[in-house]
């Protein structure tokens, strides 16, 4: 197994007695620079938070609130969105339906309760589809208030960068062959910034790791080797007891909690490695040094977070509401509405629109469905097309509805993989009043057409 791949390119909140505001947290969006490419080559010219790629570690606990005063240092409006918590709906930053853009010299201080631990992220939601793909992102991580006992808690940011001459980011952001195809995907893939990531662990050790996908559009099929690990929480929602795994699949925004025993010989090494064409090649590598044998305690059931599920009854009864998704490179959309007119698929390319939803394509002035706080809501995502498309919900966590839905493990999600020409189902309890956003996190798809939403009242 290669070392590495390519070289393609020529917080903790304080108690007191009396509840108290925590001290805002600062993030000021920038321009900046990292060392992303190999040594030798140089530093990249990145759009950063507080000054580095991934962001600052945002970490708070269950049940508090987090402060964040968010300055914009670019040249263009920008906001942040938190991806995955169930929070407030003004505080969910997505310019035009819960907040104005901060321009470009201005601040905005969102302020939000915490309600479920586990492992989210934040990314600029403004041109996110550039504005991602030059570094605007960082953890956000919720720590139980009894979290299980590791003696390694890692964050592993995945991303991949379109890279070209001595490390500087490709341009051409929004090209409509990405919109048209899988998204921008890069030629340079990072964990936490950097090409060769590498921590040394004893031989023994029990780790917890978060893995958290924050590019723009492609989907890590990850191996694991030298470590015997478990999924306890995907996309921050604990699984209803450990799963036993050697392989993950993580798609855009998608997050996955493991807890890993390092289980190979000592001088040796823990990999993850990412399934390419060509290969496997490692992204993420744990040295193992002398340590002990690995525990023979089983590995813990992370506490629930109380997401409000639909009982199985609600959800059979829940009417069907039908997201047809349409368009892309070699795709069936002959015309789709945008704008208030109804245009062919190749004056739609000359728009920049390359899909649609339900015949639509772009953000509609009316949301996709209007339900009732407290409503069981059920959607069937139809991918009538040649692309796979993860598909985000914001505000709420769901189950992705089969029979076996109701069943052990509860796979709740904030997002789900709909595979080309193929059927999803979606369920969940609309409990936090608001409009939300539900699109595809291929962030060129979403700049391509694939945006809606739906109110709760």
């Amino acid at each position: 197994m290669p070392d590495r791949r390519q070289v393609l390119f020529g917080l903790a909140a304080v108690s007191f007695a009396r509840p108290a505001k925590a001290a805002a947290l600062q993030l000021r969006a920038a321009p900046g620079k990292a060392q992303l490419a190999p040594k030798g080559y140089g530093a990249t010219d990145v759009w950063a938070f507080n000054g580095s790629v991934p962001g600052t570690t945002l970490r708070g606990t269950k049940g508090g609130r987090m402060r964040v005063a968010v300055e914009n240092g670019l040249s263009e409006p920008t906001s942040v969105h938190w991806h995955g918590l169930r929070l407030e709906n003004p505080m969910d930053g997505v310019p035009g339906v819960t907040q104005d853009a901060i321009a470009a010299g201005a601040r905005f201080d969102y302020d939000f309760r915490l309600p479920d631990a586990g492992t989210y992220w934040y990314h600029s939601h403004s041109r996110s589809f550039e504005q991602v793909a030059r570094g605007l992102y960082g953890p956000l991580i919720v720590d139980e208030p009894d979290p299980p006992d590791v003696d390694a808690d890692e964050i592993l940011m995945l991303d991949d960068w379109r890279l070209v001459g001595e490390g500087a980011i490709a341009e051409g952001f929004g090209a409509i062959f990405d919109k048209a195809h899988g998204g921008r995907i890069g030629n340079w893939v990072t964990v936490n910034g950097q090409g060769e990531w590498k921590k040394p662990v004893p031989r023994g050790s029990r780790i917890r790791l978060r893995l958290i996908n924050a590019a723009n559009g492609r989907i890590f099929g990850l191996h694991l080797s030298g470590m015997t690990a478990s999924v306890v929480a995907l996309d921050g929602q604990p699984t209803s007891r450990p799963l036993p795994t050697d392989t993950v699949s993580l798609a855009p925004a998608q997050r996955v909690d493991l807890i890993a025993d390092i289980s190979g010989n000592d001088g040796g090494e823990a990999v993850i490695a990412s399934r390419e064409r060509d290969g496997d090649f490692a992204i993420a590598s744990f040295p193992i040094e002398a340590g002990k044998a690995p525990s023979s305690i089983e590995i813990p059931t992370l506490p629930s977070n109380n997401v409000p599920l639909p009982s199985q009854t609600d959800a059979m009864a829940a009417p069907v509401r039908e997201l047809r998704m349409e368009g892309g490179a070699m795709g069936r959309m002959r015309e789709a509405e945008f704008e208030g007119e109804s245009l062919d698929a190749r004056t739609l390319a000359s728009r920049g629109m390359a899909w649609s939803f339900n015949g639509m394509a772009g953000m509609p002035e009316a949301p996709f469905a209007e339900v009732r706080r407290g409503e069981t809501v059920r959607i069937a995502l139809i991918n009538d097309t040649s692309w796979p498309h993860a598909m985000h919900l914001h505000g709420h966590h769901f189950l992705e509805f089969t029979r076996a839905a109701f069943g052990s493990i509860p796979n709740l999600r904030d997002t789900t993989v709909v595979a080309p020409n193929s059927q999803r189902e979606i369920v969940f309890v609309a409990d936090n009043p608001g409009d939300w956003l539900l699109h595809c996190h291929m962030l060129e798809h979403a700049a391509a057409g694939m945006m809606t939403w739906l109110r709760v009242t």
